[in-house]
């Protein structure tokens, strides 16, 4: 196995002087910067998984706004569904969860709708809920196909169906709701983490709103209204007052203008950019559009994926992968199948394994992903997928996907995985190091790759 690099210099360089008034005007190629191999590698990155060379080459000849345009329209395989429903059955069958996550990771790399799972494993981070203690395969896979179908339409109808998600409620202690006693847990992250934000309610807000979802009940495994457990009185709260219900309430907030801000911020901060104090300056114009479409994903997205700031050096290699996107990433840029039960372990051994978020808050991210304890493993993740003999490559070979422009593992292959590889290029150094690896030890396609993916660089998004 090649060494392992020192990842000190793993740094996200945040900018003071994102200027609000021109970040959300349209990107213009030919004006700004040329469409190139660098600015569709990002786009894939971003909004798929990442893309493989052939797919990046593509997209680049379709030109930048028909690549947007193709990235955000949905595919429907009724023959992939079908056979992921299938074995989303049989891995229900029992209560390990951990299958079920090895499913998700599986149905992520075979999509043909990237961005829907990448969205669903957003909302997932967002309305975070642990497997460990619902305990309920079936009642995850529902939550799970709930995400997905509402991934890219408008938010509030999916804040109004996840309050009636068995999983949800089990897993914030809400699945008996009385009138006489009242359980905040909801109420209150309802708040917090899903629409508005610290900061935008009052103890007493939450107090009033839990009071709205009183006779929300599971039974045998499903969701029902228990209308003689509802509180029938007036609530008063955000400067409403009435005899609101779960549904009221949730109109309520999603009316309120940190609504916009606060949902604006986590799509920036998952798409554009890590670890940056977002400004509510920067933030605003993404919050408007959202209110004025009514809370549309796919237009929001849309807004994102076209702006200068998304491809401005505040945006490109500002992120830090996650384990997720490290490895189902990888193996789709290498077109590759896997032991996936294997790379779900390593995943869970790193720390996101889906459907096992560590909190209500979900997983941090950033630079979080990158520390002593997490070096080794994540090149061993991607070593490990190399040499698993389980790996199978669409092409047949490894070696036939580097014969696209430059082969991997030639004098002149580091502007090769710069466009295709890396989301931001080898520093000098780096690209000294690895030619002069390669003169030394003569390496092999499965070497090659396994000493770029523990590079710094390669940790970058």
């Amino acid at each position: 196995m090649p060494p392992i690099h020192e990842h000190n210099n793993v740094a996200i360089n945040m900018f003071d002087n994102v200027n609000p008034d021109e970040a959300w005007q349209p990107f213009e190629p030919e004006k700004d910067k040329p469409w190139d191999l660098r600015l569709a590698s990002h786009l894939y990155r971003r909004a798929w998984f990442g893309g493989n060379p052939t797919q990046i080459q593509a997209a680049v000849k379709l030109g930048f706004a028909e690549s947007v345009a193709s990235i955000l329209k949905p595919r429907r395989n009724e023959n992939f569904e079908a056979e992921m429903n299938t074995a989303a059955r049989m891995v229900t069958g029992g209560s390990d969860s951990r299958q079920l996550a090895a499913w998700w990771i599986l149905r992520m790399l075979k999509t043909s709708n990237p961005l829907v799972e990448k969205m669903t494993f957003f909302w997932h981070g967002h309305f975070a809920t642990g497997a460990e203690k619902v305990l309920n395969s079936r009642a995850m896979l529902r939550q799970n196909q709930l995400l997905r179908k509402h991934a890219l339409g408008e938010y509030p109808p999916l804040v109004q169906s996840i309050s009636q998600d068995v999983a949800m409620l089990v897993y914030l202690d809400s699945e008996e709701n009385r009138k006489t006693r009242p359980n905040e847990n909801y109420a209150r992250e309802l708040m917090e983490l899903f629409c508005l934000g610290v900061g935008n309610y009052s103890e007493q807000d939450i107090k009033e709103v839990a009071k709205c979802f009183t006779g929300c009940e599971v039974k045998k495994g499903k969701y029902q209204f228990n209308e003689y457990q509802h509180d029938h009185g007036v609530k008063s709260f955000l400067n409403r007052s009435g005899k609101f219900r779960g549904d009221d309430a949730i109109n309520i907030i999603m009316e309120q203008p940190a609504a916009g801000r606060f949902l604006a911020k986590k799509l920036i901060r998952f798409f554009v950019f890590d670890d940056l104090a977002i400004s509510d300056r920067l933030a605003e114009p993404l919050a408007e559009h959202l209110r004025a479409t009514d809370f549309n994903i796919t237009k929001a997205l849309n807004l994102i994926f076209s702006s200068k700031l998304f491809y401005s050096d505040a945006a490109i290699g500002k992120k830090i992968k996650s384990p997720l996107e490290l490895s189902v990433g990888f193996l789709h840029f290498l077109g590759a199948t896997t032991n996936i039960t294997e790379v779900s372990r390593k995943l869970a051994a790193i720390g996101q394994l889906p459907l096992f978020p560590p909190n209500v808050k979900g997983w941090e991210g950033g630079k979080n992903w990158i520390n002593a304890s997490t070096i080794l493993a994540r090149a061993n993740l991607t070593s490990g997928i190399l040499a698993n003999e389980k790996t199978k490559y669409d092409q047949g070979e490894l070696s036939e996907l580097f014969g696209i422009d430059s082969p991997l593992g030639a004098i002149d292959s580091a502007p090769w995985v710069n466009d295709y590889f890396f989301a931001s290029p080898l520093t000098r150094e780096s690209e000294t190091q690895y030619l002069n690896w390669i003169k030394r030890t003569n390496a092999q396609p499965k070497e090659i790759l396994a000493y770029l993916t523990a590079l710094p660089e390669f940790q970058l998004n």
